[in-house]
């Protein structure tokens, strides 16, 4: 039952996220199409593990990375605003690559097709 209420905490902290980074006015962060993959937040609620993948190059995922590290104190502050959570989490970021490595298989996938042809 817990581990149903952990889901459901982290389904709504990625969904706040979502919308609290389009307010965000580093030019590191709005320049580039943020989108929140998953948060992994621990059973106690001290801390939430964000993934974060970005459209564009490697470059543009690490300066938004930096980007959002520097708001992480704004950022927890209108999460606690918006939810009502004994504990606020401590917001870690990290980049996410699931969507290059998905678009790689299809490619490699799409390469084995045009062989057997």
């Amino acid at each position: 039952m817990a581990n149903n209420r952990l889901g459901r905490i982290n389904e709504e902290i990625m969904r706040e996220l979502s919308t609290i980074i389009r307010t965000l006015k580093d030019p590191r962060v709005s320049g580039a199409m943020v989108s929140i993959t998953r948060v992994e937040a621990t059973p106690d609620m001290r801390y939430a593990k964000v993934y974060v993948s970005v459209l564009g190059d490697n470059s543009a995922l690490k300066d938004c990375i930096r980007g959002l590290k520097s708001a992480s104190g704004y950022l927890r502050r209108e999460l606690s605003s918006r939810l009502t959570l004994r504990y606020t989490p401590e917001l870690t970021f990290s980049p996410d690559d699931s969507i290059t490595y998905g678009a790689h298989i299809m490619e490699l996938l799409e390469g084995l097709d045009k062989k057997e042809d």
